[in-house]
């Protein structure tokens, strides 16, 4: 089964990104302009982001799976110079070569949903020199990338981090595994048969590979997972089937990243998240919002939102409203994500976003979104709502307009919601009222 799997080695990607950063350059684009895609993970997209990133294009990357009035939405606010759409192959079909810098002058800017529901670009601009070189150092210093590495990716390069360990290995030297989709019949070949050394991944994929007999994990110097919490018995499990000292995770977010958690760090603080990244510090507020110090080359701001940029920092301190507790020896506990946030299969949802679309369809007078425990995802979204749609024509008007992760797995209609005495819905009670 692992016939199927993309390799993309630094030396041929070299050649690729140099034959995409002259497309971009042919084409007008200039530092600081944005590129947008939407693309499925293959070397092609690869070549596109990194051959932008070491001419200062910003990349926007988007998933594939966006229904189009989303995509468009956020095509319009990026503003990109060049959309390529979902064919990042189109800058390799020439044989011009330009010259490449070093390291990546900036950051791809992701989209992140707020707290509203509402996405945010998370923008970070063209990067002097020295912050460049130190923002590429400081990732493949952590994570101890080199030449002889060969990162497997398990979750797609839309999203932030799987990107970012892609991209820092083949800056290093090493190569990169691109099995597809994930599934687990294939992941499991591709980790017995390509011997893979590194990867990132979700407690989702950790959950549908770790119960099986026929994955040989003797390769992995470093298994990384973040994205959502893992429960301690399966991460117990994962520490007894890897390697001593491989099994990693962090805790951060597509704008900063804030913690790294070594497995002896873990196994003193079970169900901590570690302690601060090197050259970051974290306190908490009175409220019990974790900030965060970063260094300069790690600061960004909301795409054209100064109002949200400047509610998320204080001087060099930062937070995406998180809750949580700092230990005396610098132990960082999550003491619960945003009350609304929904994190499915490693995924952010933002119940006021799927809320929206369900309040649209003419049946429903009101909706309410909360997460419910799932064995494999985390958690699963599922929607309660007042109003006589019947429920499969609400889950076909769902599918249309959101993304798989966004949709509600069960749509329950109820005479009313719950709500406080001053009249606000109250998310968390919905399980119970729903026997869930």
């Amino acid at each position: 089964m692992t016939e199927g799997v993309a390799v993309v080695r630094a030396a041929d990607g070299e050649r690729d990104q140099r034959r995409a950063a002259a497309a971009l350059r042919a084409a007008g684009l200039r530092p600081g302009d944005r590129l947008l895609l939407s693309a499925a993970s293959s070397p092609a997209l690869l070549a596109a982001v990194l051959g932008a990133l070491r001419s200062g294009i910003v990349p926007v990357v988007l998933d594939p799976a966006l229904p189009a009035a989303e995509r468009a939405g956020l095509a319009a606010d990026a503003d990109p110079a060049l959309d390529l759409g979902s064919d990042p192959a189109r800058l390799l079909t020439g044989t011009d070569e330009a010259s490449l810098a070093d390291v990546p002058l900036a950051r791809p800017m992701h989209y992140t949903s707020g707290t509203t529901g509402r996405r945010k670009g998370v923008w970070s601009g063209v990067l002097e020199d020295g912050d460049a070189r130190a923002l590429a150092a400081e990732e493949i210093g952590l994570w101890g990338f080199t030449a002889a590495d060969r990162h497997l990716v398990l979750s797609p390069l839309h999203h932030s981090a799987p990107l970012r360990f892609a991209v820092h290995t083949l800056l290093a030297g090493g190569e990169v595994l691109l099995p597809g989709p994930f599934d687990a019949d294939r992941a499991a070949a591709t980790i017995t048969g390509r011997a893979p050394t590194t990867t990132f991944c979700v407690p989702t994929h950790l959950r549908r590979l770790v119960a099986r007999d026929d994955v040989d994990w003797s390769s992995f110097r470093r298994l990384v997972h973040a994205g959502a919490p893992c429960p301690e018995p399966l991460k117990r499990a994962v520490l007894d089937a890897l390697p001593a000292g491989s099994v990693w995770e962090f805790y951060g977010s597509t704008e900063a990243q804030f913690t790294v958690c070594s497995p002896e760090d873990w196994l003193a603080s079970p169900g901590s998240v570690g302690r601060a990244r090197p050259g970051r510090r974290l306190e908490t507020d009175a409220r019990g919002q974790l900030w965060c110090a970063v260094p300069r080359w790690a600061r960004f701001e909301y795409w054209r939102a100064p109002d949200r940029t400047a509610a998320a920092w204080r001087g060099d301190l930062v937070t995406v409203g998180d809750l949580g507790r700092v230990d005396d020896d610098g132990t960082v506990w999550l003491d619960g994500r945003r009350e609304d946030l929904v994190i499915s299969g490693g995924v952010n949802v933002y119940p006021a976003e799927v809320e929206a679309v369900l309040d649209a369809h003419p049946g429903v007078v009101e909706s309410a979104v909360v997460g419910v425990p799932d064995e494999e995802w985390g958690q699963r979204v599922v929607a309660a709502y007042v109003g006589a749609a019947d429920p499969a024509d609400l889950g076909t008007w769902a599918r249309e307009r959101l993304s798989p992760a966004k949709r509600p797995k069960s749509l329950h209609p109820l005479g009313e919601l719950p709500r406080t005495s001053t009249g606000k819905v109250r998310r968390l009670d919905l399980p119970e009222v729903l026997g869930l």
